[in-house]
């Protein structure tokens, strides 16, 4: 089971708050529109900063 992050569009505002804590800078703000690239190392960090809780490490079977 390889871990990923999810991203919950529905509850995600947008804030930035994620990207500004990533280690990796995997995360990036586009247009609005909340961004993952292949360098996340599903740390948690953006999961715990999430001041909404939008984001969440998850495991890759439960897609």
């Amino acid at each position: 089971m390889i871990p990923m992050l999810k991203i919950h569009r529905d509850v995600c505002g947008y804030c930035g708050a994620c990207v500004s804590v990533c280690p990796e800078g995997a995360l990036e703000l586009i247009d609005a529109y909340l961004t993952v690239d292949e360098s996340c190392r599903t740390c948690g960090i953006c999961v715990k900063a999430c001041p909404l809780g939008a984001l969440e490490v998850i495991n890759e079977d439960r897609v």
